[in-house]
């Protein structure tokens, strides 16, 4: 993000590459709720946003809950990256569920749900950097959920075997949840 103050409002420009590169410029105010640049007085842009900044707009879309791997679940040797591609787009406050069973007589393999910090430590499935999330006896009923309730990149894998199902077993992918369309104005300013 670059930005320059012009006058009293800040000048930002946002890009961002997540299998395509969305480029948006926007006057962000330095101290106080815009009066007017360059919108129309009576559309009221601004209202559109509640006290956490999400936009509060009846038409826009309703988050879902997104089964990781669909009915294969999560699993060794199911290619995650490949899902994460085939379902996207994922946005701004879906849920992920991550089902899986846990470890029994006849199932004694394990499986849990790492989140990792960086991009680097997801492709080298360094186990060691990245946080659990999920234990392997968390993954039954309808599955251990997790919200994507930031605008950033989330590295997840199963950290079990010390990495070996991430980095064997497939068993991680990467999502970037947008924003839906209706956050932004429907009118150019």
């Amino acid at each position: 993000m670059a930005g320059k103050f012009v006058g009293n409002m800040m000048i930002c420009v946002v890009v961002v590459t997540v299998s395509m590169i969305v480029g948006t410029t926007m006057a962000v105010p330095a101290a106080k709720p815009p009066c007017s640049f360059g919108f129309n007085k009576t559309d009221n842009w601004w209202s559109r946003f509640g006290n956490n900044h999400h936009p509060i707009n009846k038409t826009q879309q309703e988050a879902k809950t997104i089964m990781v791997g669909g009915s294969q679940h999560w699993q060794f040797g199911y290619n995650y990256s490949d899902w994460a591609i085939k379902n996207a787009p994922f946005y701004l406050n879906d849920t992920l569920a991550f089902k899986y069973e846990a470890p029994n007589a006849t199932n004694p393999f394990q499986h849990s749900v790492y989140l990792f910090p960086n991009f680097w430590s997801f492709k080298n499935c360094d186990i060691k950097k990245a946080k659990r999330v999920a234990k392997p006896t968390q993954g039954g009923g309808d599955g251990f959920k997790l919200v994507l309730n930031k605008w950033q990149p989330y590295y997840f894998a199963c950290g079990e075997k010390n990495g070996i199902h991430c980095n064997q077993g497939l068993m991680k992918f990467a999502v970037f949840p947008m924003i839906h369309s209706s956050f932004w104005p429907t009118s150019p300013p």
